[in-house]
């Protein structure tokens, strides 16, 4: 029986054939930097800053743990555990703060949330572009009003010989201290920040709705859709990533307030609805100088907050597609 050999042609390709490795990790590193240093040039500035301000600020959380004197430094303040943080915990302001901080955010999020969706939705329908572009110029020019600005106009206009008691007077009604009862305030808080936010705000959904297909919106109306129904099949499901993205980051701040319009609107009379953790904060730490104290209460805030973002990115991955990570 005649044995079969090879091509000769087949034995000297496999003679030639080389090995291939995949590159270490090290390599991918080094072959990517070679390739796009001018990008990593650019951001080094704006990794130094994450590194200095705020990597770098991280060394002092251990003084959350202990009794931090300027004195004697970080290092040689005495350890004392989790003793400020039973202290916050046990303390008469802590479920006030806690409900104030999370009911301004949580009226912020269903009020304020929505609302620049709406807008950036009402401002897509729009055909007439002169007159688009002089609506979202007037709509975003809050966003650039120091707050500073806008708690003094509402202290103007709230007053009780403000503008508002004005015309509230002017039909018989009574005046209204509307700064200084508690009622009022998570509402003026609130609404302010929709005002103030809701034309910046949808900037960024208006440029999710500029990368949709334009085709879709002409098969659907060969197909008899409306404008209503293009919006609510084609637009909204075009735009739901960033919806969902930006509804997760919001998730992560509902333990986050910002002091300064809280310091600037709220007095005595309204602690009961507008003492939020930040101004708690503010107050144990600059007026008091606790600091270690408010490092535990800030320290708390973060690890929340960390959480919240956490559990509402697994959350929205479980029943959708889209998620942060």
């Amino acid at each position: 029986m005649r044995q079969s050999h090879a091509p000769i042609e087949a034995v000297e390709a496999i003679k030639t054939t080389k090995t291939y490795r995949n590159p270490t990790v090290l390599e991918t590193i080094r072959r990517d930097l070679k390739r796009h240093w001018s990008i990593y040039v650019m951001a080094i500035p704006v990794i130094a800053y994450y590194l200095i301000f705020h990597y770098g600020p991280m060394y002092g959380l251990q003084i959350a743990f202990k009794d931090f004197s300027p004195a004697k430094g970080i290092l040689g303040s005495p350890w004392v555990g989790f003793k400020h943080f039973e202290s916050f915990f046990n303390g008469i302001y802590f479920w006030r703060l806690i409900k104030n901080t999370i009911l301004i955010n949580l009226y912020d999020l269903l009020f304020g949330f929505p609302a620049a969706i709406v807008l950036a939705l009402l401002l897509n329908e729009i055909r007439h572009s002169v007159f688009k572009r002089v609506v979202q110029s007037i709509s975003y020019l809050p966003h650039f009003i120091s707050i500073v600005v806008v708690a003094g106009m509402m202290i103007d206009f709230l007053s009780r010989n403000g503008l508002i008691n004005q015309i509230l007077g002017s039909f018989g009604m009574e005046s209204i201290d509307f700064l200084q009862k508690e009622g009022w305030f998570r509402f003026l808080f609130v609404s302010s920040g929709i005002w103030q936010g809701i034309g910046w705000g949808s900037i960024v959904y208006l440029a999710a709705m500029s990368t949709i297909d334009p085709t879709l919106y002409e098969a659907a109306r060969m197909d008899g859709a409306n404008r209503w129904k293009q919006t609510l099949h084609i637009t909204i499901p075009g735009i739901m990533p960033t919806i969902v993205i930006l509804f997760i980051l919001q998730m992560g701040n509902m333990l986050t307030v910002g002091s300064e319009k809280v310091l600037l609107l709220y007095n005595p009379l309204t602690y009961g609805t507008a003492d939020v953790i930040s101004t708690y904060v503010y107050r144990k730490g600059v007026l008091e100088a606790s600091y270690s104290f408010t490092a535990a209460v800030g320290l708390f805030n973060s690890v929340i907050s960390f959480i919240l973002i956490v559990t509402a990115n697994s959350f929205v991955k479980r029943i959708s597609e889209n998620k942060l990570w």
